[in-house]
């Protein structure tokens, strides 16, 4: 059975991806990502059209302009975006309830729409937490890192107002990762 999609945010360096990984590896055909687009390079290991639909500014705006996102934001100088056809893909070619891992932006535009989602944030432990985890990363830049804690403030903030489903400070990988399978199972 498809279920409701579910949109998965919070600031970059909380795990989203670590345990979504975990998540498609124990359920891989109940479960689909919705690929974003972004006009950022690759990072290393990255595969188009796999981890992201890499694109140019220009066919980025293009798509802006006929319409085919459900969400999009600008975010230190690079596009990001979930186009409606990718949300769709998974529901109607894969028959899979759809993931979608977006940010603050994206979770206000998606609740504007008819797509009928669940929300659940994943939260670090602490912004300290948080900045070591980004350092740690070494693909960071000093501003990146500023900019992303400056966000994760606000998304943290955002989060606080009820604006989801679920919230999972993850401080502890097997029981956030236990808190999100309950999630995501729970309407299947």
């Amino acid at each position: 059975m498809v279920g409701r999609p579910i949109v998965i945010s919070g600031p970059s360096g909380t795990g989203k991806s670590t345990l979504l990984k975990k998540l498609f590896a124990e359920y891989p055909d109940r479960f689909g990502f919705s690929v974003s687009n972004t006009t950022r390079s690759p990072r290393p290991g990255e595969v188009d059209g796999k981890d992201y639909n890499f694109s140019t500014v220009e066919e980025f705006k293009k798509l802006i302009d006929d319409n085919k996102f459900i969400e999009w934001a600008q975010f230190s100088g690079n596009y990001y975006g979930t186009t409606i056809k990718a949300v769709q893909a998974v529901a109607e070619v894969l028959k899979r309830t759809c993931i979608l891992d977006i940010d603050m932006q994206g979770v206000k535009s998606v609740k504007k729409t008819d797509l009928n989602a669940r929300y659940l944030f994943l939260a670090p432990p602490s912004i300290d937490e948080l900045k070591k985890r980004l350092e740690g990363r070494g693909t960071e830049t000093q501003e990146s890192i500023d900019k992303r804690i400056a966000a994760a403030s606000a998304e943290m903030a955002y989060a606080e107002t009820g604006a989801h489903d679920l919230i999972i400070v993850n401080d502890d990988l097997d029981k956030a990762y236990k808190q999100l399978k309950d999630f995501v199972l729970a309407e299947d």
